[in-house]
């Protein structure tokens, strides 16, 4: 399993104590507000780095105290097991991966790979084209460490080239215009590929749970992909660098970049046109769940690696037809991790491998 016991320290309301995971499932029933999802929490911070919760993570310590710390053990393989610490003292995070610390998030990301069904994820249906660009950029940082630095040279470029017109530096913008388009270009062929990919999946499972046949996600770039698909996109083509000098009259009456990934759209779709504008709660409801249902396995076929599943009390809005389809749907997992309300029937999702810890007043019991 891939983790074996986390260890908190000043975590929320968590007593600070071990916890034995050491089970394929673990289920956590308790009421709201007693620490279920502070569990939940912890393990996705040893995954990630940062809180799927908070930006602010002196929230996380607990009341009355100045610093918290959560270790983890994990197994990867048969005989590789290591161990994951991270701390905030003071203001300032720490973390080390077997004793030796990291001091960028991209050598932690790949270690323990999560995904977290929670319920935000209702923004990658209803939400900003944000939280879209998002979800598929994180899909993609699971396996492909690349593309954390792909998207970082963007938006540093990006970031400088907004400065220069705000500080109407007209000079500079050909230099910046060269690097926008030819990072940008990668991320946009990148997300070009991982949709393209994700449809495979995702239209055949909302059918299959919804009886909605020919949902699809549909990919709206800011800069339009050439049709030719043996193009040369790297260095950047002139195309581009044209595109984005015929939008610089804009840019500098706004003092803003308004073309390129970072405008990119991301839609849902059925029969051309757009679903969410007419779709219900549980509906936009079911796509956020079923996308993380695809993303686990889009996971699982670019690595051959089986996720570890964070599910965050997300099935209570589901009718119980569609809970019990979707529990079947569940893509193939190394450990499931569960939050329930006393009342819901998580007996009926339980296997042979299954532990259940009671959680209240942050103190777990079996």
């Amino acid at each position: 399993m891939p983790f074996l016991y986390q260890t908190f320290y000043n975590f929320r309301n968590l007593k600070n104590d071990t916890i034995d995971l050491s089970s394929r499932e673990v289920y956590f029933v308790g009421e709201n507000g007693q620490g279920k999802s502070n569990i939940l929490e912890s393990l996705y911070l040893a995954s990630y780095g940062n809180s799927f919760r908070t930006h602010n993570e002196s929230q996380i310590i607990k009341n009355g105290e100045n610093q918290f710390s959560i270790n983890s053990l994990y197994k990867s393989g048969e005989d590789n097991i290591q161990k994951i610490t991270i701390a905030l003292e003071n203001g300032k995070k720490r973390i080390d991966k077997n004793g030796k610390r990291i001091h960028d998030r991209k050598e932690l990301i790949n270690t323990i790979p999560c995904i977290l069904f929670c319920h935000d994820d209702m923004q990658f249906a209803v939400g900003e084209p944000e939280y879209k660009r998002f979800f598929i950029d994180q899909s993609l940082t699971l396996y492909d460490s690349l593309y954390i630095d792909d998207l970082r040279n963007y938006k540093k470029v990006l970031k400088s080239r907004n400065q220069i017109l705000k500080n109407h530096q007209y000079d500079m913008l050909d230099v910046y215009d060269t690097q926008l388009v030819e990072y940008g270009l990668i991320i946009q062929e990148k997300r070009k590929k991982a949709i393209f990919q994700f449809n495979e999946i995702f239209g055949k499972l909302y059918q299959e749970i919804s009886g909605i046949e020919g949902v699809k996600i549909h990919y709206s770039p800011s800069w339009k992909l050439p049709e030719n698909p043996e193009k040369n996109f790297f260095p950047a083509s002139q195309e581009y660098l044209s595109l984005l000098q015929s939008k610089r009259e804009s840019d500098k009456i706004l003092e803003t970049t308004l073309s390129g990934p970072h405008r990119d759209r991301i839609n849902f779709v059925l029969n051309k046109e757009l679903f969410i504008p007419t779709a219900s709660t549980g509906q936009c409801r079911l796509i956020s769940l079923i996308l993380r249902v695809a993303q686990a396995i889009y996971y699982t076929r670019a690595t051959n690696l089986k996720p570890v599943l964070l599910m965050d009390d997300v099935l209570l809005e589901l009718d119980p037809q569609k809970r019990a389809k979707l529990t079947s749907y569940l893509p193939e997992y190394d450990q499931l991790f569960c939050t329930f309300l006393p009342g819901e029937p998580y007996q009926n999702y339980m296997h042979d491998t299954t532990k259940v810890y009671n959680i209240k007043d942050g103190e777990w019991n079996v």
